[in-house]
């Protein structure tokens, strides 16, 4: 498990030069909420946007999450624990203003940062 980032992932670096390429400039691995222990992958304080790239196995994908054979019911109610946390982290958001864009790992790295910048861009409109 040493092997498994925190920040900096494949996914993740390729959603950020994608956005970063756009134009738009963001915290990275930040508190979107300075009194709350989470981060996000891109944090817009600005705009209000928090951004996620969830790994399939960590958070559950239904499509590409697997099941593991060795300590199975730990590893189930680990992802399960961080599940809920997830729809924890973007309820206590939400309350905020804020709004929380999740993308699974093996989404388009190019349509989840147009979807990025999109939003961004039309919060800061508004704003």
């Amino acid at each position: 498990m040493r092997a498994n980032r925190r920040r900096d992932t494949a996914p993740e670096v390729a959603v950020r030069k994608a956005v970063h390429a756009a134009g738009l400039r963001f915290r990275v691995d930040a508190r979107p909420l300075p009194d709350v222990n989470r981060r996000a992958d891109m944090v817009f304080r600005p705009a209000k946007v928090a951004v996620f790239v969830d790994g399939c196995f960590w958070h559950g994908c239904v499509l590409h999450g697997t099941a593991p054979r060795t300590n199975a019911p730990y590893w189930s109610s680990k992802i399960t624990r961080n599940k809920e946390r997830d729809a924890d982290t973007d309820r206590r958001l939400a309350e905020r203003g804020w709004v929380s864009l999740r993308f699974w790992e093996h989404e388009d790295p190019i349509a989840a940062a147009r979807a990025v910048v999109l939003l961004v861009s039309e919060r800061r409109r508004s704003a």
